[in-house]
């Protein structure tokens, strides 16, 4: 009973304070000339608050010092025992390596770097090839790589390969620097598509299909966690998203933007659109967010001190 009693006195301490900031801030200059704007009708329902708050337990009191000496007089104004039992803060979630490295050398960092990259974008060749293989619908970029290649006669990995070379060419107007992973990005996974999909057997089974969708996003999400996480660059395709993002677009829009985009191009050139689609872009980032702590490696910098 006290925990719940000291959680809604901090509520509402939270509620009074955040609701005078928000009255207090004209919005375009529009709440002077609406009747709640006014200074009359601000003084009156301010009076009438305090004169409701006043036999109560002192909420407006205490809202009123919190709002102006800060989040530490909440602290004091508490009831006797409640500093304890305050809600936990909301955790932020960061992308740090959650291992030990300590390279002998440079060049020992390089290579360490350089084998997780190139295993990482081999895992995420192979992931595309077992779920362009279930047959169950691509992820937006390669559906629009299947339709492309549907309509040229190329086969899927060069068209990644080709893809992501003029995706390139577009980071020179955003002024985007490739790194190393953003080179072998573009090259590497196009190949292991080409040599792991015919490696596959086909199949009809729904079960062994839908196996094959689930290890490709798996495969896709380890792949990521290795080759972001060494940390020499980004894809072609991240780094358009970046380049926008660095324009005033938000990276949400800009990737919501960007991926519908290919989405509906790869639709209209023949490309596999299905519940593998929607199963992909519900699941890709979650694995990325659990395998990418755990497989990223210290900044360059940081590491080259040590």
């Amino acid at each position: 009973m006290r925990r719940a009693t000291c959680r809604a006195t901090e509520r509402r301490l939270r509620y009074f304070s955040a609701s005078r900031v928000l009255r207090a801030v004209p919005s375009n200059g529009m709440a002077a000339a609406m009747p709640w704007g006014s200074n009359t009708a601000r003084v009156a329902a301010s009076e009438k608050r305090q004169a409701r708050h006043r036999s109560g337990p002192g909420w407006w009191q205490l809202a009123q010092r919190w709002r102006k000496t800060g989040s530490e007089v909440m602290d004091r104004s508490l009831p006797e025992g409640c500093g304890t039992v305050r809600s936990p803060p909301v955790p932020i979630t960061e992308i740090t390596s959650s291992r030990a490295y300590a390279p002998s050398s440079v060049a020992a960092d390089w290579a360490i770097r350089l084998s997780r990259c190139v295993a990482g974008l081999f895992l995420f060749g192979a992931g595309i090839a077992f779920i362009l293989e279930a047959h169950l619908g691509a992820a937006p970029w390669d559906a629009f790589h299947q339709g492309v290649s549907e309509l040229t006669g190329i086969s899927v990995g060069k068209v990644i390969v080709l893809t992501g070379l003029a995706l390139l060419l577009l980071w020179i107007p955003l002024r985007q620097r490739p790194g190393v992973g953003t080179i072998l990005n573009a090259l590497e996974i196009g190949f292991v598509v080409d040599l792991v999909e015919p490696l596959i057997p086909d199949t009809a089974g729904i079960v062994v299909r839908v196996v094959y969708l689930a290890g490709g996003i798996v495969l896709m999400g380890i792949g990521s966690g290795l080759y972001i996480g060494a940390g020499l660059g980004p894809g072609p395709r991240d780094g358009i998203m970046l380049g926008l993002s660095q324009r005033g677009i938000s990276v949400r829009l800009a990737r919501t933007v960007v991926e519908a985009t290919v989405l509906v191009l790869g639709w209209l050139l023949g490309g596999s659109i299905g519940v593998g689609t929607v199963a992909f872009m519900l699941t890709i980032g979650p694995m990325v967010q659990f395998f990418l702590p755990r497989l990223s490696l210290p900044p360059r910098g940081s590491a080259e001190s040590q």
